[in-house]
């Protein structure tokens, strides 16, 4: 079995891009150099929101700089010369009694360099980007996505191309690989614990469109953008300079959870994945990127052929861990029995995030209204901790929340051939319809809620309700699978 799930790994990886022609590597990042709410592109000197699991460079830490990427000895990925930084938002399974437990990584993660486009310049110095929006709990284009070759106006604007670079691809290596970025959220628990038994891969695509002289910006994106079809195609005006192309892939062990009452979030509250996003920080040593650029035009994939490269070993990866630093050194964000390190609260949208602290109030079944499943109704039921308070006025704390009369939107793209026969003098002398076909169609949710809310009044505390799971038993679901991990 083991020789048959690593086949079907290689075939995977090489069915993962159908249409790629041209030259690229694949970049192994076995080890994970930390798990923390550091992001130094978005709050850079401040601890973060939520919690990223960072892969590369030894040198990350609140405020990194490339020059501080650089002089780190170590690196979790297998090129010695590149000291980057790699980040994503952490996977967690949310139990029952509230408990967030981390989802283990399946190999760590590859950072994929493509080689698309013709004078392929490799990232200048200090450059840096984000991929995704945190804040996003929806997808407003059409399901699935229509062909690449009717992708025009609306379909192939920037907010389109940045929607359509995330994908979470269903693994099950018994059976035909799904193509990449096919799938632009995250399957609901059930789904996954029926048909993705090898786990889920996370996507991520990043503009390789530059403007050619910015090496941030104030968003960290508008110095960037996609080309015309997410991966390869034309870049818009004023960004024509094409830099080599960066792809995010990561797989999560959920179906180590399979049978577990829960669901899965990511770690800034998103429970879709529409909000799903990446930061990437340039740490090549000097001129080594753009002289592989140059050389290294393998279609292979394997990093090793590239002469270029200082290869090490997965063991010496996984050795390389940056330093947390003293205000999260207490944090565990593998297990947090209140929920997501920082006390992020879940938005299933579908509106804008807010991405704020969550309350004291514990969910204790996910809402079932998910895009999966637009016309169930749903109850999110809720336990309370209490404290005691010193204020003479009232503390409201929220005790249950229902969602009442969810509201499916559905709109359908239909297509219906019109054919009219002209004389020789261009008049109409027939006219004939065709069927109505339906083209794609996309689903919207919308929950009301009604809050009940008790109140807490000085030197007074309500009785503890108890949660629905210990926390012990929490704890006895931590699997740890090996010998599953991408070539």
């Amino acid at each position: 079995m083991q020789d048959i799930r690593l086949t079907a790994i290689a075939m995977a990886c090489l069915a993962l891009f159908p249409s790629y022609t041209a030259a690229f590597w694949r970049l192994p990042c076995r080890g994970r150099s930390g798990l923390a709410r550091i992001d130094p592109i978005v709050d850079p000197g401040e601890v973060s929101g939520h919690v990223h699991a960072v892969h590369g460079s030894g040198g990350f830490g609140m405020s990194s700089s490339q020059s501080e990427l650089l002089e780190s000895d170590c690196t979790s990925c297998a090129v010695i010369e590149d000291k980057s930084a790699y980040w994503a938002p952490a996977l967690y399974f949310m139990h029952t009694n509230g408990t967030a437990q981390v989802v283990d990584e399946v190999g760590g993660m590859l950072a994929y360099y493509l080689l698309y486009g013709q004078d392929i310049k490799a990232f200048p110095d200090d450059f840096r980007m984000l991929a995704g929006d945190p804040f996003l709990r929806n997808f407003t284009w059409p399901v699935p996505d229509p062909p690449k070759s009717e992708w025009s106006g609306a379909q192939s604007s920037q907010a389109a191309l940045r929607q359509k670079a995330l994908g979470f691809n269903c693994l099950n290596y018994l059976k035909t690989p799904e193509d990449s970025l096919k799938r632009h959220h995250l399957p609901d628990k059930e789904y996954l614990d029926a048909h993705c038994t090898d786990g889920v891969r996370f996507e991520l695509m990043f503009p390789s469109c530059w403007n050619g002289k910015d090496a941030d910006s104030h968003d960290h994106k508008s110095h960037v953008a996609y080309p015309s079809l997410v991966m390869d195609g034309t870049c818009p005006e004023g960004f024509e300079t094409r830099l080599v192309s960066l792809f995010y892939e990561t797989i999560w062990d959920t179906y180590a959870f399979k049978g577990v009452d829960g669901y899965f979030a990511l770690s800034n509250g998103d429970p879709t994945g529409y909000g799903y996003h990446g930061d990437f920080m340039h740490g090549w040593e000097d001129g080594v990127l753009q002289e592989a650029i140059e050389t290294c035009t393998s279609e292979t994939g394997i990093v090793d052929e590239c002469k270029v490269f200082t290869i090490q070993t997965e063991d010496e990866q996984r050795q390389c861990q940056f330093s947390i630093p003293s205000e999260l050194k207490h944090e565990d964000c593998e297990i947090n029995e209140d929920g997501l390190p920082g006390d992020m609260s879940i938005e299933w949208g579908p509106e804008r995030a807010v991405m704020k602290a969550a309350t004291t109030t514990k969910v204790t079944q996910a809402p079932n209204a998910l895009v999966q499943k637009p016309h169930a109704t749903s109850t999110a039921e809720a336990t309370t901790s209490f404290t005691s308070t010193s204020t003479a006025s009232p503390t409201p704390t929220p005790v249950t929340s229902t969602v009442i009369d969810p509201i499916t939107k559905e709109t359908i793209y239909l297509q219906r051939d019109v054919v009219v026969l002209c004389d020789g003098n261009g008049d109409a002398y027939s006219t004939s319809t065709g069927p109505i076909r339906t083209v794609s169609s996309t689903i919207t949710t919308v929950m009301e809620t009604a809050t009940a809310v008790s109140y807490v009044k000085k030197d007074t505390v309500p009785e503890v309700v108890e949660p629905v799971q210990d926390a012990g038993h929490a704890r006895r679901h931590l699997h740890h699978r090996h010998g599953h991990g991408h070539n």
